[in-house]
């Protein structure tokens, strides 16, 4: 058993990564519902939910069948930082992420996510603020280093564990590589063998297979993993990697009913959460992961992408099923 403060999870627990303008509640449902054990929110801007911002605080919405759950903040201000933290505790997550690993260009040049490995000072004093405002458990994700040259998650474990941090998670690349080339997990291993780091320690990246999955696992000898990309279209690797795990057996492939099920409820439960028009909008971004690489698929998501109305969109699924039922996914 795996703990985090007071949350226990299971043995190797499957971690649903906090992707931006993925992991919403109707997302993290699809992904509870296939097997993952704990998941978080989008990330969320310490400064936006201070400034009362829409749409950072609509990201704190969280429900009890998504139990544990965590939310995720970020930011390059130990002041804004805790006052967030404050924020969070009041809608009763189960812990609280700091995100110190988020590559992206606008993230980074405000001195957050990946930017603070440049300074692991101030990831301290950030993390120092975070943990002082709330009696929650307090979590991070975060990367290797900046490049290659500055690796410097051995470093950044020690500290972090020190100050009261209760979990880590680490994307096995460094902010220079991006989403690019292969991810490193011998770094992480080796955190996970220093004798002073007693905390969980969560790899994270290109875990992509049931076989893959099970390879690093007995390779690395980590407390749990993340997955995050792989799940986006596919919410049902969870339970195929613990049935891996168990039988070394690969479950199924996801029917054409399975698939058209879970974009139909994916459509049902972001319209219920967002509204109708925002909900239709924004499912568009998934249909293509759920029917990926059907032939003479194209006219099908021209239509799921183009069609305005409720009504539109649930006659054309139904019609993917009745059309596509015999495909055979392999």
């Amino acid at each position: 058993m795996v703990k985090i403060g007071k949350i226990e999870l299971p043995d190797f627990p499957l971690l649903l990564a906090p992707m931006e303008d993925v992991s919403d509640p109707p997302f993290r449902r699809l992904c509870k519902l296939h097997g993952a054990d704990l998941m978080y929110s989008e990330f969320i801007s310490s400064e936006g939910l201070i400034r009362d911002a829409i749409k950072s605080r609509q990201k704190l919405d969280i429900f009890d069948y998504e139990r544990p759950v965590g939310i995720q903040i970020f930011g390059g201000d130990e002041e804004a930082m805790a006052l967030s933290a404050k924020i969070v505790e009041t809608v009763h997550p189960d812990l609280v992420d700091i995100n110190f690993g988020c590559p992206v260009k606008k993230v980074v040049c405000k001195g957050a996510g990946a930017g603070v490995l440049k300074d692991v000072d101030l990831m301290v004093r950030l993390t120092k603020a975070v943990i002082k405002s709330t009696s929650l458990p307090v979590t991070v994700k975060t990367r290797l280093g900046w490049d290659e040259n500055s690796i410097n998650i051995d470093e950044v474990a020690e500290r972090l564990q020190d100050v009261g941090v209760q979990a880590l998670t680490v994307h096995a690349r460094t902010r220079a590589q991006m989403y690019k080339g292969h991810s490193d997990w011998t770094h992480i291993e080796r955190i996970k063998n220093n004798p002073r780091i007693t905390m969980p320690i969560f790899g994270n990246g290109d875990i992509d297979s049931p076989e893959k999955a099970l390879e690093y696992k007995n390779r690395f000898g980590l407390d749990g993993m993340m997955i995050g990309r792989a799940a986006i279209g596919y919410p049902w690797i969870f339970n195929e990697i613990k049935h891996y795990f168990k039988t070394c057996e690969k479950l199924p492939q996801p029917t054409m009913e399975d698939r058209v099920e879970a974009a139909r409820n994916h459509l049902t439960w972001s319209m219920d959460w967002k509204g109708e028009r925002v909900g239709i909008v924004e499912m568009r971004r998934h249909y293509t992961n759920y029917f990926k690489g059907i032939p003479g698929f194209k006219e099908y998501k021209q239509r799921l992408v183009t069609t305005d109305d409720a009504e539109g969109l649930f006659k054309t699924l139904d019609e993917i099923q009745e059309v596509f039922g015999g495909y055979h996914f392999v």
